[in-house]
């Protein structure tokens, strides 16, 4: 990207790397550096690193990497000029005038800018005489005026032509309708038409205020009852949550998670303003993650059918493994939150208060559901019961918990705790056992370089590709050993070509006086950036040495030959002999 290093380095300079990411991670010093849970995947124990000397990130868990733009790039979901104009605008740093081609963030604006403007039409077709329809029903759901304003309720017209005249009209493009997912090209290429008609209007806006999609409820029988805004350029339903921009501002590190908008919306009115749904899918990793960096603690709140104990088991494992405290509410009688709470009309708010106080965390839980599938008189039923149980406290990160759960459950069952204990073991043991399978599965998976998807050379070349990270990471350490680097390889020599135009580029960023790390995450993508800081952080600790860096040389040269006899294979002697007498130039 065309914008001037002297720049970028301000802005790396006024946005410190640690005072970015600390406002979005909880940071622990260790050494050097600091570390913290990966806001980018759920995990238990801490890979996530910081490292303020060079102002990158690293995490050894999922591979995301790179400097404090990239980690905006990530955090944010933003292109690099978003990320770029997001910390210049933090620091009070004016974006310079570069002539870069702007056009995909222009595109991105016009989005943002149409759906806040679909977003006014909807409310202002609701309180309109077409929309006194959806005015009953959302009465009828015994919605307040007030709530109606807070969510920004609306009403899509029955014409599929509405929504696009009136953009239209106010000087939107179709092809910017079209990207923002608000209409439909017709078959026939001659115009759009509206994706949502006839619905009540749910705006999902995202934690910096701006409109980023929408959902469409039929007040009918019709399918699909709830049509949602596919993924586009400002919107992606794994990554957002349904009113986190109200839930962010409740004082509260607990969220109360529903299944849909109305049931968000009617705990919402009813008093408790940190209720937050996904979009029309389950919760996937991306949202649990999301949701740990403003809440200790979920409490799930899903239907009590057979989908919404699905769906509940799925979310207390990925909630679970993001570092989140889950609790279950359950509603008596089989029914949503929206319906319990207008059961009990003024009461409904203490009532439903009452069911979140003496919600289940979750062990109890999935315990108590257990323990309803065994036929507890027969001996059969207990031990099935028992053996399941363990195999649930064997899950447990925490030996107090266990404890506490065997001691609980000895007493339940009138069992030996000591029998119960040994039992654990040998679960635990067999669960152990099948970790560190994966784990080898996975590093077996890392020095063969299979599962590399920057560098497809990888599989082809494990020997040669460590050595030739080693020596990029030495060179990035070491910028004042270039020249006796280049005395003894060129980048000819390096084997895979991912790595050879890693090499230059440093190289190239060397010689010519620049910041080494400064643009990176403008001239790679996010992938390819978390990968670079990735070996750059790798091989950090053992790459300190010219011995060393003389070693890495050697090596890239003997893969160098072993690829150049294969081709020489058919070639003459004189050719080999000043091959190899070239070769042994290089590495004296």
């Amino acid at each position: 990207m065309s914008l001037p290093e002297d720049f970028l380095q301000e802005l790396k300079y006024r946005n410190d790397i640690t005072d970015v990411v600390s406002s979005y991670v909880n940071l622990k010093r260790r050494g050097r550096n600091m570390v913290g849970l990966c806001p980018f995947h759920s995990e238990k124990t801490p890979s996530f690193n910081i490292y303020s000397e060079n102002g990158s990130f690293y995490c050894f868990g999922c591979g995301a990497g790179g400097d404090v733009i990239t980690f905006v790039m990530k955090i944010e979901n933003l292109d690099y000029m978003e990320a770029v104009r997001f910390l210049a605008q933090r620091a009070g740093m004016t974006m310079p005038d570069t002539g870069y081609d702007d056009s995909m963030n222009r595109l991105r604006t016009r989005i943002y800018e149409a759906n806040r403007e679909a977003a006014r039409f909807f409310y202002n077709c609701l309180n309109s005489p077409e929309g006194a329809e959806a005015r009953n029903y959302l009465a009828g759901r015994q919605l307040s005026p007030k709530t109606v304003v807070r969510f920004g309720l609306g009403y899509s017209p029955k014409s599929r032509y509405s929504l696009c005249n009136h953009l239209k009209g106010k000087g939107f493009k179709e092809n910017e309708i079209v990207a923002a997912n608000l209409a439909f090209q017709s078959k026939s290429g001659k115009g759009i038409y509206d994706r949502f008609s006839d619905r009540v209007m749910f705006p999902i806006i995202d934690l910096r205020g701006n409109v980023i999609a929408f959902g469409g409820r039929l007040m009918g029988d019709g399918k699909p009852k709830y049509l949602n805004t596919s993924d586009t350029l400002v919107f992606k339903k794994s990554n957002n949550l349904f009113s986190l921009n109200n839930a962010k501002n409740s004082g509260e590190r607990t969220l109360i998670l529903c299944e849909g908008y109305m049931d968000v919306i009617a705990v919402n009115q009813a008093g408790f303003q940190n209720a937050v749904a996904t979009l029309g899918t389950a919760l996937t990793s991306e949202q649990a993650v999301l949701m740990k960096r403003y809440a200790d603690e979920v409490v799930i709140c899903y239907d009590a059918d057979e989908a919404g104990q699905k769906a509940t088991a799925r979310a207390i494992e990925l909630l679970r493994n993001a570092g989140i405290q889950v609790r279950v509410l359950t509603v008596p009688e089989g029914k949503d939150p929206d319906e319990f709470i207008k059961k009990h009309g003024e009461n409904g708010g203490a009532a439903f208060k009452n069911l979140l106080e003496k919600s289940k965390n979750d062990m109890e839980y999935r315990l108590s559901k257990l323990k309803n599938s065994f036929n507890l008189e027969t001996a059969q039923g207990r031990v099935g019961y028992i053996n399941g149980a363990v195999k649930m406290i064997a899950g447990l990160d925490n030996p107090v918990e266990r404890d506490v759960y065997i001691s609980a459950l000895s007493d339940e069952m009138s069992v030996e705790k000591n029998a119960i204990s040994e039992q654990l073991k040998r679960v635990s043991k067999s669960r152990n056992s099948e970790e560190r399978r994966e784990e080898m599965k996975k590093l077996r998976g890392e020095l063969s370089g299979t599962g590399d998807k920057i560098n497809t050379e990888h599989a082809k070349y494990p020997r040669g590709v460590k050595a030739e990270e080693s020596l990029i990471s030495y060179l990035v350490h070491n910028p004042d050993k270039l020249d006796f680097i280049l005395s003894r390889i060129s980048p000819d020599d390096f084997v895979t070509e991912f790595n050879k135009r890693l090499f230059v580029y440093f190289k190239d960023k060397i010689q010519g006086g620049h910041g080494i790390l400064t643009g990176i995450s403008g001239d790679f993508t996010t992938q390819e950036s978390g990968k670079i800081f990735g070996i750059i952080s790798k091989y950090n600790s053992i790459a300190a040495t010219t011995e060393a860096a003389a070693e890495y040389i050697n090596v890239i040269m003997e893969e160098k030959l072993k690829t150049k006899m294969n081709d020489l294979s058919s070639a003459d002697d004189s050719d080999i002999m000043d091959y190899l007498k070239n070769l042994r130039e290089k590495k004296n």
